[in-house]
């Protein structure tokens, strides 16, 4: 039902900021909580943000909060990235929850439409 697909990734040294997007069609988009979960190399992929279909609630990992930011705007959701670190290097994915109006979780199982995935290298 809603198809996604991320862009702003790059390459970008330690301390920069970068902000991703994931534009979104589909019809009720704003009905979804949404995500952001990232992949670095050789491991599995984590949970990085969520918003809840309103945009009230939001939920961040340990290791990026306080220097990120989720967001949503009508058919686009933000991932606004400050003071990135080289770990923080990994294929950034967004995501969607399958069924309308329910809470945002950090639960992968939960999200049933992805995007392809953007690149976010940070050199120290």
């Amino acid at each position: 039902q809603v198809q996604l697909v991320e862009s702003g990734g790059g390459l970008v040294q330690a301390g920069d900021s970068l902000r991703l997007s994931c534009a979104a069609s589909g019809r009720t988009f704003s009905s979804y909580a949404m995500g952001w979960f990232r992949q670095p190399p050789g491991k599995e992929r984590e949970f990085v943000a969520v918003i809840n279909w309103s945009g009230g609630n939001t939920y961040y990992a340990d290791s990026v909060k306080g220097r990120f930011t989720i967001s949503r705007a009508k058919n686009t959701m933000y991932l606004q990235m400050n003071s990135l670190k080289p770990e923080d290097t990994a294929v950034y994915y967004c995501a969607a929850r399958s069924q309308m109006f329910a809470p945002a979780t950090m639960s992968q199982a939960d999200f049933r439409s992805w995007g392809q995935g953007t690149q976010v290298t940070v050199s120290s």
